[in-house]
């Protein structure tokens, strides 16, 4: 089995361990990135040495942009930076390729370096100023952005965190001597600078270790959809009696007027959607709020660490420990990875094996947290990439062939190609997409077969999927497959 980097380099999952390191696929990136919050309220003088640094950095790209107007060559030399796909972590769509930070992330942030950090370095409410801080306000940057940049500011202790360990637990032939490029930046010249690292080499290109410490999964520990569900904590938390007054009267006046629901059964209350909307006209009204808010998620920085650790550990569980045992286990006692079957039937037998695992090897916990089910396709989707390790057939995620993207295209030449999508039972457009979504897709890709995949997370899902299938006429499809992700019908072998 050659699918995380244990296997690939020949090195024993306890080193890696041991050294504090996440044993990443190099089949997909797993769905994990760097929290800059983590580096800032480390203990660690190593990581806080890092958050300054990229502080800096922010500091010199704020001074630069005050002086008015930067030219399309400056922002694509200071702004601009690739996605760091070689520590095979994020959320990309295809293998470890993401689109990186590209003029539009550039543009945003040198329009807002002026307002957003007005008072960068000289903070009265935050502790400290925070990257993060870019996306609260700024429509269509997000994690992957904050974690993106993050990860390029501090790529030069990656890489020697990596070297470090290539040195002394990978063998020679399995390395090479990289130029990396936009490693370290000269604060005299303005530009950036180039270095060469001895690093583990895979399919011509370096690879890169992260340590678990500064990872999480799902969204930084600053993020926006945060204020929204936290808003009264974070009001309530302002010293400030009159302002506190001033925001929860601005945010109520904001909501829409109760409406009576017919037959006399009282208000109805607002949407999440209202409430949503109301918080962002009292930031905008009162952008100091950001600032409340922020110290707010500084004041409970331990819980941070410890959600981020149970994050991390659900994800090393789930996308390593079991899926790969499993792997294991299927490659030495089945015929499941054998050549010769046609790509619908090898299609097939993953997601059967797929279905196992989360109904009957406790695969089903990674969609939960908090007892709280996250409805993730990706996350299904990532677990059926890693099974595919050892097939001589192409597996290519969001192919789009002139109808829109389809989850994966499995291919053996031109002629045999099957298509899989998965689906979640609570998807409003069920109905449509089981009726037609596929089919336009065999269609653009020419092609009849076609495996489509239904995750359900309760009793009530799985009758209204199976009362749809009834009426489509699919529930006695071969290739229409349920997958029960309960977690009330899965009691412990005990009390079986």
């Amino acid at each position: 089995m050659r699918v995380y980097f244990s296997d690939i380099f020949d090195v024993d999952p306890a080193l890696i361990e041991q050294y504090g390191a996440f044993n990443i696929s190099l089949i997909n990136d797993l769905p994990l990135f760097i929290d800059p919050f983590l580096l800032f309220n480390s203990k660690d003088e190593v990581y806080q040495t890092l958050h300054d640094e990229i502080l800096r950095y922010l500091s010199f790209l704020r001074e630069m942009s005050l002086k008015g107007p930067i030219n399309r060559g400056l922002l694509k030399a200071w702004f601009i930076f690739p996605e760091v796909k070689q520590n095979w972590l994020g959320y990309s769509l295809i293998g470890n390729s993401g689109s990186g930070l590209g003029i539009d992330f550039a543009r945003a942030l040198h329009s807002n370096l002026s307002d957003i950090f007005s008072n960068f370095g000289n903070e009265t409410i935050t502790a400290s100023s925070h990257l993060e801080k870019l996306c609260l306000i700024k429509e269509n940057v997000g994690r992957d952005n904050i974690s993106d940049f993050t990860t390029n500011l501090i790529k030069h202790f990656l890489l020697d965190y990596t070297q470090k360990f290539a040195k002394q637990h990978i063998d020679k032939s399995q390395r090479e001597i990289f130029a990396i490029p936009k490693v370290a930046f000269n604060y005299n010249s303005h530009s950036w600078m180039s270095e060469k690292y001895d690093l583990p080499c895979y399919n011509s290109d370096f690879v890169l270790l992260t340590p678990k410490d500064i990872l999480t999964k799902d969204d930084t520990w600053i993020n926006k959809s945060d204020i929204v569900g936290k808003f009264s904590d974070i009001v309530i938390s302002i010293p400030n009696s009159q302002l506190r007054a001033q925001l929860n009267y601005y945010f109520v006046s904001n909501l829409p007027k109760p409406q009576k629901k017919k037959r006399g059964r009282g208000d109805k209350q607002p949407s999440k959607r209202d409430i949503a909307i109301a918080v962002g006209k009292v930031i905008n009204e009162y952008p100091e709020l950001i600032d409340y808010y922020i110290r707010y998620k500084e004041d409970a920085g331990d819980e941070a660490k410890s959600v981020s650790e149970q994050k991390v550990r659900a994800t090393e569980a789930l996308f390593i420990e079991t899926l790969s045992s499993f792997i294991t286990k299927v490659f030495k006692t089945s015929d499941f990875y054998s050549v010769g079957y046609d790509t619908l039937e090898e299609s097939y037998k993953r997601v059967i094996f797929l279905k196992n695992v989360i109904e009957n090897k406790d695969g089903y916990r990674i969609f939960y947290i908090k007892g709280e089910p996250i409805r993730r396709e990706k996350d299904l989707q990532i677990m059926f990439r890693l099974t595919w390790f050892a097939s001589p057939s192409d597996v290519t995620r969001e192919a789009n062939e002139g109808r829109g993207p389809v989850d994966y295209k499995i291919s053996k030449g031109s002629k045999d190609k099957t298509l899989v999508e998965f689906k979640l039972a609570s998807n409003t457009r069920l109905v449509q997409n089981l009726a037609k979504q596929v089919e336009i897709y065999q269609r653009a890709h020419d092609t009849d077969k076609a495996i489509k995949v239904i995750l359900f997370f309760s009793a009530e899902e799985e009758k209204r999927v199976n009362s749809i299938l009834k009426e489509l006429h699919l529930n006695n499809e071969k290739y229409v497959i349920l997958i029960d992700a309960r977690r009330d019908n899965k009691p412990s072998a005990s009390v079986a």
